[in-house]
């Protein structure tokens, strides 16, 4: 089983508020001294905090009921009880949550460090020493704590890398990004080998490099969900770049290169304004002529690169149109 863990569901509750106090102050002089009840603690929040050293949700796998403790209540004297212990979930960068009754995104993590109360604990109640006026000034009432929030929440984990590989099962990504990085993604013969995002680091020139992902293959109507579907393609709109894996055997590249676009655009419109370049693997198998047929067939709106991971051919060139794309 994979240790690629990117999406969660979690059952989370934050902490009530503690009550406000009714109490009245009593001293050797006066035995009506007045109103000295002090507010209730707030709840704890439940916060979220993004970690780079974080690179799946696994470790939240066995952590399925999230619980922040309740505020104590207020007291004489006007102390204030104590907060709720807040609850700090670290996740990786690139998490989204969402409600699962709603759908409707809550907090999205992007930066190491970041963090934010995504829900929060129930405030504390006002001891009646608040609700005390002119006319009223001994008042024997107090608020209660305000209830924390409760619900199913659904974390999904969206790769965070510069170029994300897209084609049909068994193209050949994961063979490249074994090849352009130092990244072991299991490699074989039969579609969906890659059931989870593998993430590798292309050494470049100079020192420098960049993020590239092997995604899960799309299959005709992953937009639907067929396949791996939406669990492949929320990935997508995280690359800045996308490079197109088509295999030299296909019987049609066009029309692959087609249906490809076709299911991303499907999934999300905005997905098309990404910087695209096109890759014909496994060109081991092509002479100059199939080459130039091929060629001749695909849209001229994208830079065309024929490569082979089994010879190293057109590898270099292929980092340095990514790089130059990527830093256009």
């Amino acid at each position: 089983m994979s240790n690629f863990i990117d999406y969660i569901r979690i059952f989370c509750k934050t902490g009530n508020g503690g009550a406000g106090s009714r109490h009245f102050a009593r001293t050797k002089f006066n035995a009506k001294a007045g109103p000295d009840g002090g507010d209730g603690g707030r709840g704890g929040h439940i916060k979220l905090k993004g970690n780079r050293n974080l690179w799946t949700l696994l470790h939240l796998r066995y952590y399925k009921n999230v619980v922040a403790d309740s505020g104590v209540g207020g007291d004489k004297n006007l102390m204030k009880g104590a907060d709720g212990a807040d609850i700090v979930i670290e996740v990786p960068l690139g998490t989204v949550v969402r409600d699962e009754e709603t759908g409707e995104i809550e907090a999205e993590i992007l930066n190491d460090g970041e963090e934010i109360i995504w829900l929060r604990g129930g405030r504390g109640g006002l001891g009646n020493k608040n609700f005390a006026t002119a006319t009223n000034q001994a008042p024997d009432y107090a608020q209660p704590g305000e209830s924390g929030v409760e619900g199913y929440k659904l974390l999904e984990l969206k790769v965070l890398a510069d170029v994300g590989l897209v084609g049909f099962p068994n193209a050949g990504k994961s063979t490249l990004l074994s090849v352009l990085t130092a990244a072991k993604p299991k490699i074989a013969d039969y579609a969906f080998t890659t059931l989870s995002p593998q993430l590798g680091m292309v050494q470049y020139r100079d020192n420098r490099s960049f993020a590239i992902a092997d995604l899960p293959g799309i299959i005709e109507g992953a937009a639907e969900g067929k396949g791996l579907g939406h669990r492949f393609l929320r990935h997508i709109e995280r690359n800045s770049a996308l490079l197109f894996v088509i295999p030299a055997d296909s019987n049609n590249h066009r029309k692959d290169f087609e249906i490809l676009l076709s299911e991303l655009e499907a999934y999300n419109p905005e997905i098309l304004n990404k910087q695209y370049v096109i890759a014909i693997s496994k060109s081991d198998m092509l002479d100059d002529e199939l080459k130039a047929a091929i060629k001749a067939e695909m849209p001229t709106d994208y830079p065309l690169i024929f490569i082979s991971s089994i010879n190293n051919q057109g590898l270099q060139p292929l980092k340095d149109l990514l790089w130059d794309t990527l830093n256009k």
